[in-house]
């Protein structure tokens, strides 16, 4: 299981939180909790230490931030995702990290903030996010 942990202000976290969810509605593969909760904290620690970046803690217990996560993301999805993630991939680090860092420094601009730490959701999916 894959635990994604996004920022709970994040518009553009928060569509792709439901990017996500829409892709894999039963939770077969993910589950979801806001950095600013209780599980992001016993998990990953103090968030003052995290870059600005959405963080994956993949099903081996590694974790992944900035442009390796959104690959790791894309992987898991499959099919044309797993394609065009993989095709991310193989750019240096240095340069698909340097590409997630312009759109996370204009995300709040771009997407707005959220109000709610977790999106509203059908009960069914309620279960698929920690605290």
């Amino acid at each position: 299981m894959i635990t994604v942990f996004y920022d709970g202000s994040c518009g553009l976290c928060h569509r792709a939180v439901q990017f996500l969810l829409a892709r894999d509605p039963r939770g077969a593969r993910f589950r979801y909790a806001p950095l600013q909760g209780r599980t992001a904290s016993e998990i990953l620690g103090a968030i003052d230490a995290l870059p600005d970046s959405m963080v994956v803690q993949c099903a081996d217990g590694r974790q992944l931030t900035r442009g390796r996560a959104a690959v790791h993301l894309g992987q898991a999805l499959g099919g044309f995702w797993w394609f065009l993630a993989t095709m991310g991939g193989v750019l240096p680090a240095v340069l698909l990290n340097w590409l997630y860092d312009q759109v996370a420094r204009r995300r709040y601009r771009w997407f707005g903030r959220q109000t709610d730490h977790c999106p509203l959701l059908p009960p069914e999916q309620r279960a698929l996010f920690l605290d």
